[in-house]
């Protein structure tokens, strides 16, 4: 099977460990289990004592109940039977396409987004077509521009909400006209959830599930509930019988989630309410302080996120974003996202989501580093 290389993920590979100020993360400031116990008042030695005495077998195959429990309490409609356990975001998307996708289907992805959504059905031989979101319309699906994409042979349309690397947020309205084209040729949508909650608004952010009987919602622990160290992931839809295809697909390549990762998961979907009021706390007060950053930079500019962790800053100087990127980052330690990496030129991807102290000291070496290359 031929890919293409994972543009994203290789530059976070590269730099990720050796940055001075990372403002290129994606996920709400990670918690210690410390933090977790501390957070949601789990007695540390009794959860710890109990998981001690268990024997490592393979656990719950299909997820543990009290997971899927608090899963199922992410959503208005879902119930247990309806989800899938995965490693990671990145493996329930994985699971989807490899799931649904043979050589010849049509599939529509949005772009920019995250790779995952257009290079894996690519590499599976799928008649991909993009459906380019831009600035003049917030970065949100152009539903004439889709209706030219739709065919009778289409599988899937790939959108992603709130949209990594924008931060646009779909409203429930445009959801369900996306799912009423895609009825239209009976075709399933999946929606790439990872960074649904984490609002600007006191608002119920939706999910595609809950509108559409085709709907799949693919999340995890990672960027919302701060605990990417997990590797826990799922799939969600109403339509069973692409629910029983994951389980026997799954069979192939997973098994089973890992009995740890499973048991601390639960202790947070739990206690949702209180990991969510951190992190929607601290990614609205770092936001503000990126706004007013903006405001202040006459060489930089945005379409300002509504949702998410992410903003995608264009910049006035004539320097490939790559070139860009990495020159600040070895002049400065500041380390953000080529927007090349999304096939948007001349940007960067900020992620906001870090600790106060680091996205300021970050920002201020961004400005250093555009004031040193004027007039090139």
């Amino acid at each position: 099977m031929n890919i293409e290389p994972f543009a994203v993920e290789e530059w976070m590979n590269k730099y990720e460990v050796g940055a001075k100020y990372n403002i290129a993360e994606t996920c709400v400031d990670s918690v210690s289990l410390d933090e977790l116990f501390e957070l949601t008042g789990t007695d540390k030695k009794e959860f710890l004592e109990a998981f001690c005495a268990r024997r490592l077998t393979y656990g719950d195959i299909e997820g543990l109940p009290a997971l899927k429990k608090g899963i199922c309490s992410l959503y208005k409609t879902l119930s247990e039977e309806e989800i899938v356990t995965t490693h990671g975001a990145s493996g329930a998307n994985h699971h989807v396409f490899y799931t649904l996708v043979q050589p010849g289907d049509r599939v529509i992805s949005i772009t920019p987004t995250y790779q995952q959504l257009y290079s894996i059905p690519e590499s599976y031989g799928a008649d991909v077509q993009f459906l380019h979101l831009t600035k003049e319309n917030g970065y949100l699906p152009d539903l004439e521009e889709l209706k030219k994409l739709l065919t009778p042979n289409t599988k899937l349309i790939c959108i992603n909400n709130p949209n990594n690397p924008t931060g646009a947020l779909m409203s429930r309205d445009l959801l369900c006209e996306i799912a009423a084209l895609a009825k239209g040729v009976d075709a399933y949508v999946l929606c790439d959830e990872v960074y649904r909650h984490l609002t600007q608004e006191d608002e119920w952010c939706e999910s595609i599930v809950d509108l559409y009987d085709k709907g799949i919602s693919v999340s995890s622990m990672s960027k919302v509930f701060s605990l990417a160290g997990l590797r826990l992931g799922w799939i969600a839809s109403h339509d069973q019988n692409f629910i029983r295809s994951c389980f026997s697909h799954r069979d192939y390549n997973l098994v089973s989630c890992g009995l740890f990762d499973e048991a601390v998961a639960s202790i947070a979907l739990q206690n949702k309410e209180i990991l969510l009021q951190r992190n929607r706390k601290m990614v609205r007060n770092n936001l503000a302080i990126l706004d007013q950053w903006v405001a202040s930079e006459p060489l930089v500019h945005y379409q300002k996120p509504q949702a998410g962790t992410t903003a995608l800053v264009f910049y006035d100087l004539p320097i490939p974003s790559v070139e860009f990127c990495d020159r600040m980052y070895h002049e400065t330690g500041a380390f953000v996202t080529p927007g090349d990496c999304f096939e948007e030129a001349f940007s960067m991807r900020i992620g906001y989501a870090c600790e106060e102290e680091v996205l300021r000291a970050g920002l201020k070496a961004i400005s250093q580093f555009i004031e040193s290359r004027k007039g090139e």
